[in-house]
């Protein structure tokens, strides 16, 4: 007997609004809008949309900072058949230009498109009286998202992923432990895959959620405390700051309404990943490792890390294995590079435009690399673009910058290779440091002796003023390289 099929994502909120309509639906900044009122402002909103040209089967780009208008943005593309798709609002030019160049969009909101060739909607748009609030006639969306990625790699796609608008957002988010009427933390970026999916969980669930503008460690887990946070998902480099944070004031934040915290998309350092556990408990911390695609994924218990340490889990859902250079099957220990696929008889639910995915033989790999032990667990050791060569040796730099996150002084940190002329390469550091830190590159360098082989210590170090990673763990290390690389080749450059 076939499962009923799922609604489009607009009546499944529709219908919650109408069962629920005084629930909070959302709050952010301060503000709170209930389930009748998100539905009545996004009807008007996609009524306004579509007196824009905006219709079934269009993408409209998003480029809003997390808010309520963001999500407001989402849900009028659904009322429509559209498809969003997010972007960073502050996404450099080129990078902007590169992937509006990919596919035609029918509306862009709050940025102007720089080429002048897409109808916009400024940030703060507001629907005139003229635009009904009424429901819409239920329309379905090609795609529910589609995300953009590899602008570090100057390799530009777009992922439409997740099959069409007829999603069962609340099965997944019950598979990864989120229950009805949960209250949701969102601190990632919605442009991140991550984040446009846990919201879409959210409010498919039922959720009270609670956007975080920017993220500030204080801020994330005062919001906890005043909301009695009991599911969110987050990245490594949140945790690291927000950690941090708690050591400085522990007793002015109540971390104890946690039921279930994920993590995803980097390697979570393991001083990070203990002191949250020691936190909110190891049952109720956990971690997912899989791509945008969603090919395979990989998951993994607070408890079951503490016997496994620096795994990223077991394969629960595709497959996954590890290949050599040859395409020859990785023993266990063995580091080799990543491939997954859907199971046997699923058919993939995601299509790329622009760049393509590395594939070998239906297999897709991500560029990460790993090895799987004898009991099946998958551990990461870097991105085979960001792994460099000291004087023959495979050095990664996520080895390094975890090592270098478990001093209390370091905040945030990157670590690239750098040409060097008799090593080949060699790394190079770049650290922002904890307010009222005096650690200096000696320090960082004998803290790191005392972890790493001597290959691994970085050469030099540069202290920055500024976060070097967003809040959803992602850097562009390669435009990081190529900068420290021209500054070396300046004269007199030290």
């Amino acid at each position: 007997m076939s499962a009923p099929a799922v609604p489009p994502i607009s009546t499944q909120l529709r219908l919650i609004a109408e069962q629920f309509p005084d629930d909070p639906a959302i709050t952010c900044a301060g503000r709170t809008v209930t389930r009748a009122e998100l539905e009545s402002s996004t009807n008007r909103l996609a009524r306004a949309f579509a007196d824009h040209g905006v219709g079934q089967g269009d993408y409209v780009t998003i480029t809003l900072p997390n808010s309520i208008e963001f999500l407001e943005a989402a849900i009028a593309c659904w009322k429509l058949g559209a498809v969003p798709q997010p972007l960073p609002a502050r996404l450099p030019d080129t990078e902007f230009e590169a992937i509006l160049a990919l596919r035609p969009r029918a509306l862009i909101v709050g940025r102007d498109d720089p080429r002048g060739e897409t109808r916009i909607i400024p940030s703060g748009f507001e629907p005139g009286p003229e635009h009904s609030d009424d429901p819409l006639p239920e329309a379905v969306s090609p795609a529910w998202k589609c995300m953009a990625s590899g602008g570090s790699t100057g390799r530009p796609k777009l992922i439409e992923v997740g099959g069409d608008s007829r999603y069962a957002g609340a099965l997944f988010g019950q598979a990864l432990g989120a229950q009805e009427g949960d209250v949701s933390l969102m601190s990632i970026p919605m442009s991140h895959n991550t984040g446009m999916v846990s919201a879409t969980v959210a409010l498919l669930q039922r959720h009270h959620l609670v956007v975080m503008p920017r993220f500030d460690p204080a801020e994330f887990l005062r919001l906890i405390t005043e909301h009695r946070v009991s599911y969110l998902a987050t990245a490594p480099t949140i945790m690291h700051r927000a950690l941090q944070a708690h050591r400085d004031d522990p007793a002015a934040y109540d971390l104890s309404s946690l039921r279930r915290m994920w993590h995803v998309g980097a390697p979570c350092p393991p001083a990070v990943k203990e002191g949250w556990i020691d936190l909110v408990g190891p049952d109720a911390l956990c971690e997912l490792y899989g791509g945008t695609e969603l090919q395979a994924l990989t998951a993994l218990t607070g408890a079951e890390w503490l016997a496994h340490r620096g795994s990223v889990g077991r394969v629960i859902a595709g497959e996954m294995k590890v290949l050599d250079d040859d395409g020859n099957e990785c023993p266990p220990g063995v580091v080799g590079e990543v491939y997954m696929r859907p199971a046997p008889g699923s058919a993939p639910t995601y299509r790329y435009i622009g760049a393509n995915a590395k594939t070998r033989d239906g297999w897709d790999s991500l560029g990460d690399l790993g090895y799987f032990d004898a009991d099946g667990y998958l551990y990461l050791s870097d991105r085979r673009v960001d792994m460099f060569t000291v004087g023959g040796k495979n050095t990664y730099p996520a080895e390094i910058e975890g090592n270098l996150l478990a001093h209390p002084d370091v905040l945030s940190c990157l670590v690239v290779g750098v040409p060097h002329d008799d090593m080949g390469q060699v790394p190079y550091a770049l650290i922002q440091l904890a307010d009222g830190a005096a650690l200096d590159a000696d320090g960082v360098q004998a803290f790191l002796r005392e972890r790493l082989e001597n290959h691994k210590v970085p050469r030099a170090i540069e202290f920055v003023d500024r976060p070097l990673r967003d809040e959803a763990g992602k850097a562009r290390r390669s435009a990081v390289r190529d900068e420290v690389i021209a500054r070396q080749r300046v004269p007199g450059h030290r």
